[in-house]
């Protein structure tokens, strides 16, 4: 008689991946918060910085705020959880994409901001119906150009992240006590991960901004009279700005931004596949470019911007180690929380810039090492391909290092060119299509293998 095995006492947690784990609640919600507090100062700085550019009253730029972190929260439940078609199930924050400032606030001067949700709303459908496409094709994007993207678009970012410490655009700026407290913010991340336990490590951005913000209290970077100035409660209104218009210049001017998006999500959605070991499929890539397509739909009508994954998240991905999408998903449930509750949201944007600043260098220098992980797994040897890196590499970087250098081309150019993003996408694309997929290229290869 044949022994049998015993049964597999396991709780079914125990077998499953490290995506769909769902923690306790207890340590979900400090986790959720860490995504949230490293998001929250992007998802607001897009709509603020149209409503400055348009010259909208205080109480209009707080409903654009409101507004994006809505819908930026129900797109990272859409993207965590999915819905049928919809949704990559990884961790994944989606929020509004800097990209589209410049072009948003263009529209919005010449034919209102209505227009700006009608044209974000085309694009959104244009997106879900193009992500099959995007699937088919996704033999194109090998390690050399998802690596160049993703690496250009954490490296692009640092400025942004130097500006927070800093305090750019503040008349009295932070200083050496900014440079002090990012300082110690960034080695607090570092301790941490050496020096705590693997549970604690989890915690370490978190940790991090708290300690950095308790000691911008006594050098005064700290201002939280922002809390006791705002409503409890607040409901977000769609119908302030008017109804969505469709105007066909503000609708092209979107559609090439988004193009740049739908780059920006394919290696970022490949990039969080890759380091969580699932995911990095066409099926997944097509289910992630429809949420991002679903989500643009929504926010043009809901009175906000076209919405896209956040490299923040991947960066954020990597040094946490949490790969549960249920912690991102509770994040997104937080985003909206905030966006009923506007004192929640002025107590998260208290935190001191300088402290932002620090955990923003180490979240988007992580996404550019990631990048180069990826890159590495290119064959570098081969002179074509580091060329594409080289070129992708150095002109992508161009508008970071120099804002105005496409200042003498026309307007629908330099909506292209300004993003070192969507540069070093078409510059990788373009190179590897011709140097490894044309025809001539398929016919030498073969006659140096036969050789």
């Amino acid at each position: 008689m044949a022994v049998q095995p015993p049964a597999d006492t396991r709780a079914p947690e125990a077998a499953a991946h490290p995506v769909d784990v769902r923690p306790p609640l207890h340590r979900m919600v400090p986790l959720s918060l860490q995504h949230v507090l490293v998001a929250y100062s992007g998802l607001a700085t897009m709509p603020l910085l149209v409503g400055v550019a348009l010259d909208l009253p205080d109480d209009r730029i707080r409903l654009l705020i409101s507004a994006n972190l809505l819908v930026s929260g129900l797109a990272t439940l859409l993207q965590t959880l999915g819905f049928k078609w919809f949704g990559a199930r990884l961790p994944i924050v989606m929020g509004s994409t800097f990209t589209a400032i410049t072009p948003a606030v263009l529209i919005g001067q010449d034919y209102g901001l209505a227009a700006v949700f009608g044209a974000t709303i085309v694009a959104g459908l244009v997106t879900v119906a193009v992500a099959p496409w995007f699937g088919r094709i996704l033999h194109l994007f090998p390690p050399l150009v998802t690596g160049s993207v993703i690496a250009v678009i954490g490296f692009s970012l640092v400025p942004s992240a130097a500006g927070l410490i800093t305090g750019s655009g503040n008349e009295d700026g932070s200083g050496a006590r900014g440079l002090a407290v990012a300082a110690v913010t960034v080695a607090l991340v570092v301790l941490v991960e050496r020096l705590a336990p693997p549970a604690m490590a989890r915690f370490s951005v978190l940790v991090a901004m708290a300690a950095g913000a308790l000691l911008a209290v006594p050098l005064g970077l700290f201002d939280g009279s922002a809390v006791g100035e705002a409503q409890a409660l607040s409901v977000p209104d769609p119908t302030a700005f008017g109804a969505p218009t469709f105007v066909v210049p503000a609708i092209v001017a979107l559609l090439v931004v988004q193009v740049v998006n739908m780059v920006e999500s394919v290696g970022d959605t490949l990039a969080v596949g890759q380091i969580v070991e699932r995911g990095d499929d066409p099926g997944t890539v097509v289910r992630a470019l429809r949420a991002d397509g679903a989500a643009t739909v929504l926010s043009g009508g809901f009175s906000s911007f076209p919405i896209v994954t956040f490299g923040q998240s991947v960066g954020l991905l990597s040094v946490t180690r949490v790969m549960s999408r249920h912690v991102v998903a509770l994040s997104g449930a937080l985003m909206v929380l905030l966006a009923f509750v506007p004192v929640l949201g002025a107590a998260v944007a208290a935190v001191p810039g300088p402290v932002l600043g620090g955990v923003s260098l180490v979240t988007f220098g992580t996404v550019g090492a990631v990048g180069l992980r990826i890159l590495s797994r290119a064959d570098l040897s081969d002179g074509r391909n580091l060329l594409t890196a080289a070129l992708a590499f150095g002109l992508g970087m161009i508008p970071v290092g120099a804002p105005d250098f496409y200042a003498p081309l026309p307007s629908y150019l330099r909506t292209v060119l300004d993003s070192g993003i969507a540069v070093t996408g078409i510059v990788a694309f373009t190179l590897n299509l011709l140097f490894h997929h044309t025809r001539r290229t398929r016919r030498v290869l073969r006659g140096k293998e036969q050789s």
